[in-house]
C-alpha cells in the first residue's frame, strides 16, 4: 500500500512538473512572438545602401583596397549599428558608433588587405544592426594577381 501511495506522489509530482514545463515553454513562445512583433513596428530605421557591391577590379598581391559604403537610414527611428564583421581578417570594416537619425546619411569604411591573397576575391561585411532583419551584407569583390 505505501509503495502505492508513493507511486502516485512520484507520478502526479512528475505530471505536475511537466504541465509547469509546458506553460514555461507557452510563455516563452508567447513572449518571443510578443518581442518580434515589438521589433516589427512600422517606425523600424531602415538601412539603405547606395551600393552593396564594389568591384576592384584587378590588383597585385600586397595591394591595400579601401572602400566607403555609403547608407542612408530611410527608417522612422535612430538606426543603430551594433557590429560589423567580415569573412576574414584581411577584410576589416569601421562602422559609425553613435546612433543614425532618420534621413541622415553616414558610411562603412571597409578595408581589404590582398598581402597572400591570389585569384577572385569575395568578401562579405555583416552589419548587424536594429532594422528588420538585423543583419545587411555588403561585399567588395575582385581579383587579386600573383607578385610578378
Amino acid at each position: 500500500m505505501m509503495n502505492k501511495i508513493v507511486l502516485a506522489i512520484t507520478a502526479a509530482t512528475f505530471f505536475l512538473a511537466s504541465c509547469n514545463s509546458n506553460k514555461k515553454t507557452a510563455l516563452s513562445a508567447d513572449s518571443a512572438a510578443t518581442d518580434s512583433a515589438a521589433v516589427v513596428p512600422e517606425d523600424a530605421p531602415v538601412i539603405k545602401f547606395e551600393k552593396t557591391s564594389y568591384d576592384f577590379g584587378k590588383i597585385t598581391s600586397g595591394e591595400k583596397v579601401s572602400y566607403d559604403f555609403k547608407f542612408t537610414n530611410t527608417g522612422k527611428s535612430p538606426l543603430i549599428i551594433s557590429n560589423a564583421t567580415a569573412t576574414c581578417g584581411c577584410t576589416v570594416p569601421d562602422y559609425p558608433h553613435e546612433p543614425i537619425l532618420p534621413g541622415a546619411s553616414s558610411v562603412i569604411k571597409v578595408v581589404f588587405d590582398s598581402e597572400g591573397k591570389s585569384g577572385m576575391q569575395n568578401k562579405v561585411v555583416t552589419i548587424t544592426s536594429n532594422t528588420v532583419p538585423a543583419a545587411t551584407e555588403v561585399f567588395l569583390v575582385g581579383e587579386v594577381l600573383s607578385k610578378k
